[in-house]
């Protein structure tokens, strides 16, 4: 059985008080602190980096969920790996003739490698990365467009998230976008057992409701019925 992880995305804290934030997460119950980088160019929007990754490091022991939106991951790794980020995610549509020796190299940097998918791309691309020699260890399945905030939830993406656990049982399968009390029972239901939550957890008035609500959920699905 798949253990719940629910991730506060970062993107949607307050930038000046980073470290209080990331506390403030985990003190909450937080699982991940989810670090969305983007590079300006797979995406429209820039965001943070490694130096950004590296100076919260020295002010939480947290997992740093880090999700890659850029062109070129491969140039990420080894500045990632030494910054303290826990887990490396990178998308399968910029990395689809070298993902092996990227996924090793994640690996040799001390990271937990993923890969994640836009909504337009068939979930059968990331087969052979989880079943390969040397495997990704999570699939997150983007339910919105990436490289932006405040989307709303797409439910077709489901599909995907289905398909994949029937598949892989034991598999950590991540969304993100639009998750938030009203969508997090379909996802759930669905398989997904990490959940990204950027707006739905940092504009509630009470953040750890939020958080233990879409923990229950996951912990609901995911539990043999009597």
């Amino acid at each position: 059985m798949v253990s719940p992880k629910i991730a506060p995305s970062m993107l949607s804290s307050d930038f000046a008080n980073l470290a209080a934030e990331a506390k403030r997460m985990v003190d909450l119950g937080a699982n991940w602190l989810h670090m969305d980088i983007m590079d300006g160019h797979f995406v429209p929007n820039l965001t943070i980096g490694a130096p950004v990754i590296e100076s919260l490091r020295k002010h939480t022991n947290a997992y740093l969920d880090c999700h890659l939106m850029v062109t070129n991951p491969m140039d990420y790794v080894e500045q990632m790996g030494k910054a303290g980020a826990s887990g490396f995610t990178f998308h399968i549509e910029v990395a689809q003739e070298n993902w092996q020796e990227l996924v090793r190299k994640i690996k040799s940097a001390g990271m937990r490698p993923g890969v994640a998918l836009n909504p337009g791309t068939p979930v059968e691309q990331v087969y052979p990365l989880v079943e390969g020699a040397t495997p990704v260890e999570m699939v997150l399945v983007m339910t919105v467009e990436p490289g932006f905030g405040g989307q709303m939830f797409m439910p077709n993406m489901m599909d995907k998230v289905q398909t994949l656990r029937q598949k892989y049982p034991t598999l950590d399968i991540e969304v993100d976008g639009g998750l938030g009390p009203s969508t997090i029972d379909a996802a759930a239901a669905a398989g997904a057992n990490c959940i990204v939550a950027g707006s739905s957890v940092f504009g509630a008035p009470q953040p750890g409701d939020v958080i233990t609500l879409l923990r229950e959920s996951v912990e609901k699905a995911s539990s043999p019925t009597t």
